[in-house]
């Protein structure tokens, strides 16, 4: 198999975090620096750093409450970085992204497979955010968020939208482009001024504060699991 999903599926971090190893030639099979085109098959010798990939422990998945000004990377060479905020035995990395400036929910596991699922926009998972606007909400303008705005070259899939007070609106998004509702809305004339994400397909942040995470529900993760088909 590819060495991105060998990596992945072993629990040390998810694929985003393999590109940039590869791309700083710190793997390598059979004494071999790899590419993001290199196979693996079995009895093949991986290292990471000229280490052995640790044996995968029990999976965890957590949420977590970002706040602003994390980033969402494994990575301990970054200032700030997520792991710095979710201090856990084990090795654990975040499921997608959440940019520096917004807040609110996002998931950590070592589950390569599982973060790979739903980071990938093609299964159209759902994902809600909360978000606070400089001027007052319009019915057009939910409207028109609703029907797809053109950004970063294409047109966004259509989204759910609900108004929820003056400056305050609520959108489901199935696809994650880089900074989509920032972009969207700016194409429409607003601008963001506070973006937090509430849900993760089932998951929703709820109560949970600022700065604080927490472990999945097996109830929650065995329906997060169906919808992914890893049940």
């Amino acid at each position: 198999m590819r060495i991105q999903k060998y990596i992945s599926l072993t629990g040390y971090c998810s694929r985003r975090e393999v590109k940039r190893l590869l791309e700083n030639g710190r793997i390598t099979v059979n004494g071999v620096v790899c590419n993001k085109d290199t196979e693996v098959d079995e009895g093949d010798t991986v290292l990471i750093d000229h280490k052995p990939i640790p044996t995968k422990k029990a999976s965890i998945y957590l949420a977590f409450n970002k706040p602003v000004g994390i980033t969402c990377t494994a990575n301990p060479d970054i200032k700030g970085n997520i792991l710095e905020c979710v201090k856990v035995p084990d090795r654990v990395f975040p499921v997608g992204r959440l940019d520096k400036a917004s807040q609110g929910l996002i998931l950590l596991t070592n589950d390569g497979e599982f973060a790979n699922r739903i980071s990938q926009s093609d299964f159209g998972h759902e994902k809600e955010y909360e978000v606070t606007l400089n001027q007052p909400v319009t019915e057009l303008f939910l409207q028109k968020l609703g029907e797809g705005v053109p950004v970063l070259n294409t047109i966004t899939r259509p989204a759910k939208t609900m108004f929820v007070s003056k400056y305050v609106f609520r959108i489901t998004l199935t696809q994650g482009l880089n900074r989509q509702i920032r972009r969207m809305c700016k194409t429409l004339g607003y601008e963001v001024e506070k973006l937090e994400r509430i849900r993760i397909m089932n998951i929703h942040l709820h109560t949970l504060e600022a700065g604080k995470w927490r472990e999945l529900k097996p109830d929650e993760l065995l329906e997060l699991k169906k919808g992914l088909d890893l049940s």
